[in-house]
């Protein structure tokens, strides 16, 4: 039962995230919230799924949920893994991509972190930080490198360990579904 409480924390968590950061004006990019909290919503019915078939002993139930968190594992260990792969120069051209692909996260981090423009600020572009008022502004791109190796670091280091209790899951529930229920009729068998 403890896999299966595992499982709920990290549902918990990536929905308690989301309505952080939408909470504090962190994140404005409703799409962004929604997935995150998709896929926390999904990994919380997983593990009630789990923990319905554990107590119940039911076979059906346990076999999708060891499959479903077969599946959840080997994306989250991918994911970890790229996380931790990353080096600098690929850090930076994927941050680039996000900058010129999404204005909502733009506006967000020019507002978060008081910054214009990626490499360069252009008189021409806008910006919501407040420095812009001053026009002494940084450009974005040094800062944000300068936390997304941390960053990178850090979810992927608690992917890798929450993708090895998600396998360790997937070996248990093979166990228990294996066993002999033991409210089943000895007789019923025979």
């Amino acid at each position: 039962l403890c896999v299966f409480s595992s499982l709920q924390l990290v549902s918990l968590l990536l929905i308690g995230i989301a309505a952080w950061g939408i909470g504090f004006g962190l994140i404005s990019s409703f799409r962004v919230v929604g997935v995150v909290i998709a896929v926390g919503v999904f990994l919380f019915f997983i593990a009630l799924v789990g923990l319905i078939g554990a107590v119940k002993h039911h076979q059906v139930l346990l076999f999708f949920y060891m499959i479903i968190l077969l599946l959840v594992f080997i994306v989250q260990f991918s994911v970890s893994c790229a996380c931790l792969a990353l080096n600098e120069e690929q850090q930076s051209e994927l941050l680039e991509v996000g900058w010129n692909n999404t204005n909502s996260a733009r506006t967000d981090i020019e507002r978060n972190l008081n910054c214009c423009g990626f490499r360069v600020f252009y008189a021409n572009e806008t910006c919501a930080a407040d420095c812009l008022r001053t026009l002494h502004c940084r450009p974005c791109a040094p800062i944000m490198e300068e936390y997304s190796g941390m960053v990178l670091r850090f979810v992927g280091g608690i992917g890798l360990f929450f993708s090895f209790t998600e396998i360790l899951g997937v070996w248990l529930t093979y166990r228990y579904r294996n066993q002999k229920d033991p409210r089943a009729n000895p007789s019923a068998f025979i």
